[in-house]
Parts: structure tokens; C-alpha cells; sequence
């Protein structure tokens, strides 16, 4: 064709074969050059960009005389509705969702070509790699179809087995808790994480990598992450092939510094790698954003903290340097929010520590990031930058998907303390979408009952402090360890405060009031304890006015049966606690949930008396160092220690005291340690005691014959402690129990129960023995929820000490 042909005036363009689309929108692809001449380049532009609509099967283009253009289409049908049959597993909701040819919509080949590997893709993901899709076209009346996807599902596709190759330093056995991916057991059907998942395993890999640079591994590779389907096994066989490299420890620490009158000496105190540690990328990182927050407080906004290593492959050591240098002038033009159709923009902004016209500082933008997935509110959480207006202006994108944030629960549990316990709960973590957390749950049980109501403001008044209030009522039945039952309803506000990353305060104040309670039959109980040893005046009134003596129920506790303190507190009714206290924790475990390495302490102090009816000062101290030892063996210290120190006038109510038993030595009943009323003739409660101290040391280790995913670990221990120096009433007046041999108290160095003499007061046993005790226990973090099994046998105990050498505890959500 001559030139003179490919470019030619345009007289006319018209369309044939159109039914549903316009035909001035077909005219408008060909779009002529200067003068309204179409030459063939404009022509085939035309036809591209019509075929690229995917509105028509087909497009022809003729040429008439006097530059006659005929376009002649076959238009695609219109689908009339989109099934699937044969899928059980996957809603239809879901897949219409994920497919793009829709109902009312152009058919297009292409389009349900991709529909069915998308399909395909969807169930893959969810552990099915037999699945088959089967699209079908049935054509009907008036251009349109029916598009029909015939799926069979076939069975999930398990991770078989799970291998490392090339790994020196860990066992394949602690590997295996590093990464997600899980192989099929037993108990599969209650998660999922042993359903193959390309990406998964891909992350799996980076987590393995993470893993070793946190261990002093800084030349690790994993190269690569095999996997192959096992068609008799009707699963897949993954290998992680790892070359580990040295592992390294840290030479030296330097501070370089490229910017004027700034002391990179100053930046010490805000590094987290100490000389000779094992190198931890992670510290390293810790180091860079705190060093160049601090520097950007300083006046810096700029400066950005580069790490750098020297390795000394000889002594196996790492020279970590810091440089500090001014980074581009870049300031944040805009802050861009998408995907959160539900959480307020407020809520996510809040978690920035810089806004728009800021510097821009990489370090506080991946502290967003952090914080905003650590909300639990969102899926996926991705802050990436765009260019702004000019070069020196960049815009953030923070993407993320909204996930449910309501939870409600039915629990249970059972422990040798409480019996049978069960729980309802629900919860809602980002209430109004405002970030509000709220939950209502009600406890029943044999010997625990109550409600609890609390509510959390993360960010009082704007401020990164949390408000907590709490409301609750708890009752605490009589059992096989207390003779005698408690009622306590309570109020506490609460505010917390994060002081660095690894250090938490919280202040608190707590209004409560407390009374014991007796248990139904207990109402004759002279039937079941004998002949009192004295016989006290029992006409006498409780604290609101009631004769005891004549209460039905309360007989027993006015006639001397039951311990003293106990019938002394019946009498007082009702007391009300004010008291006002606070915790700080020390918290570096690497793990909340199954710590392997760290420390984690907490001090707590309340002081009692703001108002009230009671007054002391209680303290408690409680620390736990894990470590990881040799061949996946966790070694755990703990030591605790606490103080109750009267104040004022008012006596210490024996309610106030600490109470015992395996939760400082195992082996020993709940309520089993410290002072006891020995009486023969009452019911000999465990007073409590005003100063404990305990220690333990315990082994965690693993069953290595069984598969990692069963979550068993075993543990032998060795336990020590002592509860002592009883503060409460040991006399009163009321019912004549004031006699004490010579003034020196009714202990049991002093008197002989069974012989009492003219002791009328409290008889009572308040030795300093050391109590100890080993052990074995079974650790089960099961798809139920932990379980926890003991054997524990005392080796040394009081006289009047109680034992139980057996104690389970543990409960499920469903």
C-alpha cells in the first residue's frame, strides 16, 4: 500500500455487529493525527485498544472508497449468573469475591482462564493441591451465558516431615520452634500451620536466618528451602539446607560521628551490644533506632546511624562500629492511611512519633510499623514511601488489612486448687474502632465464682498512658484447705506506663470490701469436732449487729471450734480495703508465652490504708532468669520474696496474710506452708505469714522421640522456701481467749496442744523451717490450652505442715 494510502483524509468511520455497545465509543479508539488524517499505525492502535477491552470476540477492520473506515465487532455475551458447584470447604461468597468475571459483566475466555487458576490458587493455599476446576460456558438466549466452575476439593496436603540439613549448632529438634510451619499429627484439625504453604515456608527462611544472626551466626546462609510431594504419603517433605558459619562474639564497640560538635561518644548508654556478648543483629538494630531517635531529640533530625563489622575470622570476634552521619534533608510531605475502613485515623496516627512537615526518620517509621502490628487490630501492616511534590518531600503509605477484633469464649480448666472451673467470656479489642479494649466474663466453678468487668483507654487524654478499670466480685467457697469461704467485690483504676521497651510501671489504686462465709455444714459442726476445749460467753454481736450464737450457720464459729483469727474475722463482717499501689517489671524473655532466654522481674508494693478499715504495707518481689543450656535443656531460676508490715494501730487481719503451699514448694497443699492454728479441737487453718522467700531451679527439656508439633516438654525441679512470723490476733477479749503462758504467746515451743494448761489464746505453730522439695512435671502447650502436671516429694517440712505430692492445672478456650 503506497503512503499516500496509509494516510489518507478520514470521511467516515461506522460500526456494524454492535448491539450493547455505543458507537461513537468504538469510534472513539481511532484517533486521527494533525490535519484528521488516520494513517494505518493510528488504525492498528484502534483495533489494539479495542481487542484490549475484552468487550469482543472479535474486531475486523475494512477499508471503504474516499477513506471509508468499517469497523465490524462480535461483542462478547453478557454472563448472566456465576455458580460453583462441588466446593464445601470454601463459602461461594468467598469465591466470587476472588474471581473477577462477574454476574452482569462481559464474558471474557482470557478472564475465566484466569478465574480458574485463581480458584485453584485459593484452595492450594488452604493445604488442597488436588484440587480441580473445571470452568463450563452454557450459552443462552440473547447473548448471554451461564458460567459454571465444577470444583473437586480432594484432600488437604499435609507437611510430612520437616528437615534440617547443614545444622551444627542447633538441633533440628529446637529448629523446628523457629520457624511456623509444623508437620501433621494427631492433632492437626485444630491448627493449620502443617498445611503446605509456599510463602509460608519461603518466611520460614528468613526466620531460620533471623534466628542464627541473633546467635552469633553473622555469616549464615539458608540456602535453600526444598520441597517435594510424596505421593504415597499424600504430603509434601520439606529440607532446609543451612551453612551456619562461625559463630562470632563482639570484639569491641565504637562510636563514629561525621557531623559537627556532635560526641559520638555520648551515643554509649544507647547501645544494647556489650563487649564479648554473642553478635545479635537484633541488638545491633535496637542500637540504630535508639541511637538515632536520641540523636533527632537532640536537635539532629537528619542524622542517620549506620552499623558496620570488622570480622576477625581467627579469634572469632566482630568490631561492631556506629557511624553517625548527616542523612539527606527529606521531610515527610503527607501521610497516607489505606484499608482501614473500620479503625479511626486517629488510632493509627497515634502510633507515629513524626507527622507531616516532620523530618524524616526511618527509625521512628519502623517504630510505627512495629506498634501498629503489635494493636493485633490488622492483618497485615506494610509502611512503604512515595515521592512527594519536590525531591526533598516524601510521602507515606501505610497499608493494612482490618481483621476481627471481637473474641468470645467459653473456657475451661481444672486445677487441684479450684476443682472444675468454666468461664464465658467476650471481649472486643478495638471497640467503635476507637482502640477501646472492654471485656465481660463470669467464672463458675466448685470453689471459685464471680464476674469481672474491665475497659482499657490506651491513650489517656492523648498521652501514650493506658487507663484500665476494673470491677469485679469473686467468691471463694470452702474446700478440703480452708475451712471457711471469702466474698470480695472490688473497684480498681489503673494507669500504665511503657518507660523503655523492656520496662513497664503501673499505678494503681484498689477499693474492695471482704468477708468470710461459712459453708452449709458447717451449722452443727460440734457434731463433727468434738468437745471444745473451753466454753467462751457466746452472747455476743458481730460488726453489723448480729448475735452470732443465735445465727443459724454461725454457731460453730462463736463457740471456739473454729481457729481464732477466722472466728475474729466473722465477727468484724464486712472490711473494707483502700489501698494504693503500683509494679514495675523488667521484662527481656524472648518469648512471652514459651520463654526460652530472658529475664523477667516484677516489684510490687501496695499500701492499705487511704481510707478503709484496714492498714499495712505489703511488698512482693518476683524474678525469673531463663537460659537456654546444651541439647534443647532450658534451665529456669526463680526467686521471690515478700513482706507485710503492719502500720498504725490496727492489727493485720489474717486475711492480709500470704498464703502458701505449691506455688512457693511444690509438694506441698494449697494453704499447706507456714503458721497454723494446731489446736486439737477447731478446725486448724493456716494463718498466712508476713515474710516468705522461696527458690527454685528446674530443668525444661524436651521428649526428642516425639514430634515438636506435640508440644510435650518434661521438667525436674528442686524447690525451697519458708513462710513465717504470723501478725494477727492471737487473743480476744470477747470470748475470753486472753490467757498466754506467761505473755510469751501460745506457740508450739511454748505449749503442748493436747496439754493447753491455762492457754486460751491462740495456739499456734510459727517455725522458720526451711521447706524443700523435688520434682518431675509434664509440660503440655496443647491445642487445648497449657496443661501442667507435678510430682513432687518434700524433703524437709514442719511438723504441722500439710503435703500434696500430686498437682495438675491447666484449661482450654473453644
Amino acid at each position: 500500500m503506497s503512503s499516500s494510502a496509509l494516510a489518507q483524509t478520514v470521511q467516515s468511520i461506522s460500526v456494524e455487529g454492535n448491539r450493547r455497545v455505543e458507537v461513537e465509543t468504538i469510534r472513539s479508539y481511532f484517533k486521527p493525527g494533525p490535519g484528521g488524517r488516520l494513517d494505518q499505525g493510528a488504525i492498528d492502535d484502534g483495533l489494539k485498544a479495542l481487542i484490549e477491552t475484552g468487550l469482543f470476540q472479535d474486531v475486523r477492520i475494512n477499508r471503504g472508497p474516499g477513506g471509508q473506515i468499517v469497523v465490524s465487532v462480535v461483542e462478547n455475551p453478557v454472563i448472566g449468573r456465576i455458580a460453583f458447584e462441588g466446593n464445601k470447604k470454601i463459602k461461594d461468597e468467598q469465591l466470587t469475591a476472588e474471581v473477577q468475571s462477574k454476574a452482569r459483566g462481559t464474558f471474557s475466555r482470557a478472564m475465566v482462564q484466569s478465574d480458574t487458576l485463581r480458584i485453584a490458587e485459593i484452595y492450594r493455599r488452604s493445604g488442597r493441591y488436588d484440587v480441580r476446576v473445571t470452568p463450563e460456558v452454557i450459552e443462552q438466549p440473547n447473548n448471554r451465558v451461564d458460567l459454571i466452575f465444577t470444583i473437586v476439593e480432594g484432600s488437604k496436603t499435609g507437611v510430612k516431615s520437616i528437615e534440617f540439613v547443614g545444622n551444627v549448632a542447633f538441633s533440628s529438634y529446637r529448629l523446628r520452634d523457629v520457624i511456623k510451619t509444623r508437620e501433621s499429627n494427631l492433632l492437626s484439625f485444630l491448627a493449620s500451620g502443617d498445611i503446605y504453604d509456599p510463602d509460608r515456608v519461603e518466611a520460614d527462611r528468613d526466620l531460620l536466618r533471623r534466628f542464627y544472626l541473633k546467635n552469633g551466626f553473622a555469616d549464615v546462609q539458608v540456602v535453600a528451602a526444598l520441597t517435594e510431594y510424596d505421593p504415597e504419603k499424600k504430603g509434601f517433605n520439606v529440607t532446609f539446607k543451612i551453612e551456619e558459619g562461625s559463630q562470632y562474639r563482639v570484639g569491641a564497640v565504637d562510636f563514629r560521628s561525621s557531623i559537627p560538635n556532635f560526641d559520638p561518644s555520648s551515643m554509649r548508654g544507647y547501645s544494647r551490644v556489650g563487649v564479648g556478648s554473642l553478635y545479635n543483629v537484633e541488638s545491633v538494630e535496637k542500637s540504630v533506632e535508639e541511637m538515632q531517635i536520641e540523636a533527632s531529640r537532640r536537635g539532629y533530625a537528619f542524622a542517620v546511624v549506620r552499623p558496620g563489622g570488622d570480622r576477625n575470622f581467627e579469634a572469632h570476634t566482630v568490631s561492631v562500629v556506629f557511624n553517625i552521619d548527616e542523612g539527606p534533608r527529606t521531610y515527610i510531605e503527607r501521610i497516607n492511611l489505606r484499608g482501614n475502613s473500620r479503625t479511626r485515623d486517629y488510632v493509627i496516627r497515634r502510633e507515629f512519633d513524626i507527622s507531616e512537615g516532620d523530618a524524616y526518620n526511618r527509625a521512628l517509621v519502623d517504630r510505627a510499623e512495629r506498634r501498629l502490628k503489635n494493636l493485633d487490630y490488622f492483618k497485615s501492616v506494610k509502611i512503604t514511601t512515595e515521592p512527594g511534590s519536590s525531591s526533598d518531600r516524601v510521602i507515606l503509605i501505610v497499608d493494612m488489612e482490618e481483621k476481627s477484633t471481637g473474641d468470645f469464649s467459653i473456657s475451661g480448666g481444672y486445677s487441684t486448687t479450684d476443682g472444675a472451673l468454666a468461664e464465658v467470656s467476650v471481649s472486643e479489642r478495638n471497640l467503635l474502632g476507637r482502640g477501646l479494649f472492654a471485656k465481660a466474663s463470669v467464672t463458675y466453678g466448685q470453689y471459685a465464682r464471680g464476674y469481672s468487668l474491665s475497659f482499657v483507654e490506651p491513650y489517656l487524654l492523648d498521652y501514650r498512658v493506658a487507663l484500665g478499670l476494673d470491677l469485679y466480685q469473686r467468691q471463694q467457697l470452702s474446700n478440703s484447705y480452708i475451712s471457711y469461704g471469702t466474698k470480695t467485690l472490688g473497684f480498681s483504676p489503673r494507669l500504665g506506663f511503657s518507660l523503655r521497651e523492656d520496662l513497664a510501671l503501673q499505678l494503681r489504686y484498689s477499693i474492695y470490701q471482704q468477708e468470710i462465709t461459712l459453708p452449709y455444714y458447717l451449722a452443727n459442726c460440734n457434731n463433727n469436732l468434738g468437745t471444745s476445749a473451753f466454753n467462751p460467753s457466746p452472747a455476743f454481736a458481730n460488726a453489723n449487729g448480729i448475735s452470732l450464737a443465735s445465727t443459724n450457720g454461725l454457731g460453730c464459729y462463736s463457740d471456739g471450734e473454729a481457729s481464732l483469727p477466722v472466728r475474729k474475722e466473722l465477727a468484724n463482717g464486712k472490711t473494707l480495703t483502700s489501698a494504693l499501689g503500683y509494679t514495675l517489671t523488667y521484662n527481656t524473655l524472648d518469648n512471652n508465652k514459651n520463654p526460652t532466654d530472658g529475664l523477667l522481674v516484677d516489684f510490687r508494693q501496695d499500701f492499705a490504708g487511704v481510707g478503709g478499715d484496714v492498714s499495712y504495707l505489703k511488698s512482693v518481689i518476683d524474678a525469673k532468669y531463663y537460659t537456654p543450656l546444651v541439647s534443647d535443656i532450658v534451665g529456669l531460676v526463680h526467686v521471690q520474696s515478700g513482706m507485710l508490715n503492719k502500720i498504725g494501730s490496727n492489727d493485720l487481719r489474717m486475711l492480709d496474710h500470704f498464703q502458701m503451699g505449691p506455688n512457693l514448694v511444690r509438694g506441698f497443699a494449697p494453704n499447706g506452708i507456714g503458721p497454723r492454728d494446731i489446736n486439737p479441737y477447731d478446725t486448724q487453718d493456716a494463718l498466712g505469714g508476713t515474710k516468705y522467700w522461696g527458690a527454685s531451679l528446674e530443668l525444661q527439656m524436651p521428649f526428642w522421640f516425639l514430634p515438636k508439633e506435640v508440644g510435650l516438654k518434661g521438667a525436674v525441679y528442686a524447690d525451697a522456701g519458708g513462710l513465717y512470723d504470723y501478725k494477727g490476733p492471737t487473743t480476744w477479749s470477747v470470748t475470753n481467749e486472753m490467757t498466754t503462758p506467761s505473755n510469751s504467746g501460745c506457740t508450739a515451743s511454748t505449749v503442748n496442744p493436747a496439754t493447753p494448761g491455762t492457754c486460751t489464746g491462740l495456739i499456734y505453730d510459727d517455725s522458720k523451717v526451711i521447706r524443700s522439695s523435688v520434682g518431675v512435671g509434664l509440660i503440655w502447650q496443647s491445642p487445648f490450652g497449657p496443661l501442667r502436671f507435678d510430682y513432687a516429694v518434700p524433703l524437709s517440712k514442719g511438723k504441722y505442715d500439710r503435703t500434696q505430692e500430686f498437682r495438675f492445672g491447666g484449661g482450654t478456650t473453644f
